[in-house]
């Protein structure tokens, strides 16, 4: 469990609960609590004490059970007190990491899609508390904690890095740092996709990893899901803010702008997304059909080239077969010269057939 207390520009972790009363004249700035799951249902009761010593309030039983699901889609929900924001972020392959979309063990498809697991991560956002609940080895909590204590130095002051304001404006730059990881995914899978689609396409290749394709397009498809989900949560919180009471103070109004406005911008990340991972699936689909196209324009080459040669070789087998005939008299049959001129008539039938297709393409290497 990690604990940081955020206030007048300066950030301090430490790593006992604080005990301050819920007063806000006595605690200035507000916290920020981040725990894993095990860590969240280990020490319930500690957590539930220090919030309700901070806020007044504690979490109610539903959300509590909300915290610990791991598998709990992406949705947004509110008391009077706090509100609840669940978010499944990209994760990798741990013990509490839900596989997306693919059923099998032994996963195929391109190699960036295997990598992409999700995990749900909560926020409880109350006015001086933030509350996380994170994955085991939650790569983000640590990342953005990293970046939360570097904007406090002296440097990053100096160079105009600002720390956030109050709990709801942290969780919503966690949040982006998480979007940020579906947005750094976007190169790797366009380049997986485009390998898939030459390898497809090639037209001396025969492709037979079809598993790898159903795989690709059940984990696109589900990724798809998981990101309206976000999509609609997120939107659900930017429509509670603007239920919020207007701010008494100048400072106050500004401050819920900037909420408004973070959280489109959050949101406008989401729709890049989902837009990258339909247009994804629809690559994947569009690839497929070519595919197919291929395979039948092959299918008829080669049928062309089969019905060219049977077209030049027919009127052979008629001659052949009308000199095979049983017949006791027939013309130039006993002729010393009729091979040769039987012959050369073959020929030159060949070099008609062959000179007419060629004229009409039937012959051609390309249209």
């Amino acid at each position: 469990m990690r604990v940081f207390h955020i206030a007048a520009g300066k950030v301090t972790e430490t790593e006992a609960l604080p005990e301050t009363p819920a007063s806000p004249a006595a605690m200035p700035g507000f916290i920020w609590i981040a725990c894993t799951r095990p860590e969240f249902e280990a020490r319930q009761a500690e957590i539930q004490a220090a919030l309700q010593n901070l806020t007044g309030t504690q979490l109610v039983d539903l959300h509590v059970l909300d915290l610990l699901n791991h598998q709990l889609p992406s949705h947004y929900d509110y008391t009077s007190q706090y509100d609840v924001l669940v978010f499944r972020r990209l994760a990798a392959r741990s013990a509490d990491a839900e596989p997306l979309g693919l059923k099998s063990k032994r996963q195929s498809g391109p190699p960036v899609l295997r990598r992409i697991d999700t995990s749900p991560v909560a926020f409880a956002v109350f006015d001086q508390v933030l509350l996380t609940v994170h994955p085991t080895d939650c790569s983000v909590r640590d990342a953005y904690a990293l970046r939360l204590l570097n904007a406090s130095s002296t440097e990053a002051r100096a160079a105009g890095v600002k720390l956030p304001t109050s709990p709801a404006d942290l969780m919503l730059r966690v949040i982006n740092l998480m979007v940020d990881g579906y947005l750094e995914l976007r190169r790797d899978l366009t380049r997986q996709m485009d390998h898939w689609q030459s390898e497809l396409l090639k037209p001396s290749a025969r492709f037979n990893n079809w598993s790898s394709v159903l795989d690709a397009r059940l984990a696109l498809h589900h990724l798809d899901e998981i990101c309206e989900d976000q999509r609609s949560a997120l939107q659900d919180w930017v429509d509670s803010i603007e239920t919020w009471p207007e701010g008494i103070t100048p400072a106050l109004q500004r401050e819920r702008e900037l909420l408004k406005v973070r959280s489109r911008d959050v949101l406008e990340h989401i729709e890049r997304v989902v837009h990258h991972v339909r247009r994804m699936e629809q690559s994947a689909e569009t690839t497929v059909q070519m595919h197919f196209s291929v395979q039948s324009n092959r299918t008829n080459d080669i049928m062309r080239t089969l019905t060219a040669l049977t077209a030049v070789f027919l009127p052979l087998n008629l001659i052949t077969g009308f000199f095979g005939m049983n017949f006791e008299f027939m013309p130039i049959i006993h002729s010393f010269t009729g091979f040769w001129w039987t012959l050369a008539s073959m020929g030159l039938l060949i070099v008609v057939a062959v000179l007419v297709l060629w004229r009409k393409r039937y012959l051609a290497s390309k249209y």
